[in-house]
């Protein structure tokens, strides 16, 4: 089932960003202690997602594992090659990464959402974790933007 597919690939981008931001934290240093906040939400909220996502799965009959990073292509990859280049940067640098990887899962969820195969709840969920995404990517970008 196309649906299915759709869910976990954007459970995998979920837990991918969640690990991103998680390394991202590890690697802020003092002058940057302001991003705390932001890259501690973004993963909590990427972890919560992950866990909605998996609910709507396992009521479509399918068990997920959460921390499965098997099966989605190159676009959730994105944030995994993100996680790598967050150490030790500049607070520019720090947010171009970050906003790289909210690239990669906006257009992650517009793939799903305009892919034509989630209805009922589960687009509704779908499409209301995508507005919360695009609201955290426009937040980093404003902050990016502002960045010297």
């Amino acid at each position: 089932m196309k649906a299915i597919r759709h869910l976990k690939d954007l459970i995998e981008i979920n837990n991918d960003r969640t690990l991103g931001f998680r390394k991202a934290l590890e690697d802020l240093e003092p002058v940057n202690a302001d991003l705390n906040h932001i890259f501690t939400e973004s993963a909590a909220q990427s972890e919560r997602f992950a866990q909605e996502l998996t609910v709507l799965a396992d009521q479509h009959g399918t068990d997920v594992d959460e921390d499965d990073e098997s099966v989605a292509g190159a676009l959730h990859r994105a944030w995994i090659d993100v996680k790598a280049l967050f150490g030790g940067k500049d607070r520019k640098s720090i947010l171009e990464e970050a906003e790289r990887g909210e690239d990669a899962i906006k257009a992650a969820y517009k793939k799903v959402m305009d892919s034509g195969d989630l209805s009922g709840q589960t687009l509704e969920t779908v499409l209301d974790q995508a507005a919360q995404i695009r609201v955290s990517h426009d937040r980093i970008k404003a902050l990016r933007d502002s960045a010297e």
